[in-house]
């Protein structure tokens, strides 16, 4: 029984060897492509500008929440439990407001995300269509992306179609 299973095991390593080496595979380098599509570099700058701009409103919302804290603390002894009360309030309102400003811009679905989308997600589209193209073009039954998850410790360049993608996307 041993050898039977031995046998089915050496057979089934020998199927997926000559399946494997009849697969025609390429990989693209979306880091590369990307790197040299003016459009995606706009697109960051872009972003980068806003959330620049999004950090700066947060923080100023912050900075008064911090300063409407200090001066609570310099004059709370002056103050009645009515008035400290108040005050107290008025300081968690302004954290919630500046907590509530940075999830819209920041949180999953936020603004930035949203902008993110708009503007690389066409980019995006279009390399995946051009990579599809050429793939059917040269008859190819797998492409990997080099920059993606898969780590890849050895590739030939003679598979690098990024090129063919620029090209085929007018870069």
């Amino acid at each position: 029984m041993n050898r039977l299973k031995a046998l089915l095991l050496s057979l089934s390593i020998a199927f997926s060897a000559a399946l494997s080496a009849q697969a025609r595979v390429a990989y693209v380098d979306t880091q590369k492509i990307l790197s040299r599509i003016p459009e995606y570099e706009q697109a960051q700058n872009q972003i980068n500008k806003l959330s620049e701009q999004w950090a700066g409103e947060v923080e100023s919302l912050r900075s008064e929440a911090d300063a409407l804290e200090n001066a609570y603390q310099a004059e709370k002894v002056l103050l009645t439990p009515t008035l400290q009360k108040e005050r107290e309030d008025m300081n968690q309102a302004k954290r919630d407001e500046a907590l509530a400003l940075q999830r819209k811009y920041f949180g999953p679905e936020g603004s930035l995300f949203q902008k993110r989308k708009e503007l690389i997600q066409p980019i995006q589209d279009q390399i995946y269509n051009a990579v599809q193209e050429v793939a059917k073009k040269r008859r190819l039954d797998m492409v990997m992306d080099k920059s993606g998850a898969i780590t890849l410790l050895y590739v030939s360049n003679s598979l690098d179609i990024s090129d063919l993608v620029l090209e085929k996307m007018g870069y």
